[in-house]
């Protein structure tokens, strides 16, 4: 059985097309400019298997997440419409009245995870495919505020963001597919999984890599077009270690184990960027301790 796009057709152009207003603000907001977007329909077709064979297997970083490290929601084109409006419209199957400062009434949604449909736009939740926690465990502890602000508006990819029932969205949490699948549509949301992990080079623990694994097998392994990859960036305000934004307050006073290091609130710290790095053993070789 093979994957079918969450999104209509109309609906993926309909985001294309936003995508391609939002460039001329998208450096002035810090928002992933999404100029890729717009050619992705004719990228080559890839194999969801390669894709998941590029993803780094790493343990979860399990510390310091907060929501609030993901500023939701941006205007990036400034119409008046915020990243929940464009997606709503995007995706609409009858296209809503748009009014004041993007007051959506009226217009018609199907909820790819339920199959459950809406005609009241304040009924549906815009899900992060891969939610914004499971990003934060998956590498995006360690980027800049500005990665992290364009990962949670990603309008630059229709894969990224989906509107769905709110009861769906808040029954899947921040929960990988090996806990939660959506009753509908599971090889398409695993294959956006995937892709998404893919585009933000997102890695995967082992637990989960086996499981999408064995279960995209079962899905003859669904080809798409290769996803265009966001640009990522660490630094000043990412969770890596004193020097770059690390959580803990002061520089780190040499303590005598991670754990420690990391119970004071400090680390991780990586290779060629803290100095920290050399105080402590990197016992996966990963280029970064007290994760």
């Amino acid at each position: 059985m093979h994957a079918r796009p969450h999104l209509s057709a109309r609906g993926r152009v309909a985001r294309r097309a936003i995508a391609v207003l939002a460039l001329v603000a998208a450096s002035a907001t810090g928002i992933q400019a999404p100029a890729s977007a717009t050619s992705s329909g004719a990228a080559a077709k890839v194999s969801t298997k390669t894709l998941l064979s590029q993803l780094k297997v790493a343990a979860e970083h399990s510390s310091g997440y907060r929501r609030s490290a993901f500023p939701l929601w941006a205007d990036a084109d400034h119409d008046g419409c915020d990243t929940r409006a464009e997606v709503l419209l995007a995706e609409a199957r009858a296209k809503p009245r748009r009014s004041g400062r993007c007051t959506l009434t009226g217009g018609s949604w199907l909820s790819p995870y339920d199959g459950k449909r809406f005609t009241n736009a304040s009924k549906l939740d815009i899900d992060h495919l891969v939610p914004l926690a499971e990003a934060w465990q998956s590498g995006a502890y360690r980027w800049d505020t500005a990665t992290r602000k364009a990962y949670a508006n990603d309008l630059g990819y229709a894969r990224s963001l989906v509107a769905v029932s709110a009861h769906a969205n808040r029954s899947k949490g921040n929960r990988e597919p090996q806990s939660w699948l959506p009753a509908k549509g599971r090889c398409s949301y695993l294959t956006s999984w995937v892709a998404v992990k893919w585009r933000w080079k997102l890695s995967v623990s082992s637990a989960e890599r086996t499981f999408v694994r064995t279960r995209l097998a079962k899905c003859d392994w669904p080809k798409i077009a290769r996803p265009p990859r966001a640009t990522v960036h660490t630094g000043t305000g990412a969770s890596t270690g004193s020097g770059t934004g690390g959580t803990g307050s002061g520089t780190d006073p040499r303590f005598g184990t991670c754990t420690e290091a990391k119970s004071h609130g400090y680390g991780p710290y990586r290779s060629g960027v803290d100095p920290e790095y050399a105080w402590y053993t990197d016992r996966d070789g990963d280029g970064v301790v007290c994760e």
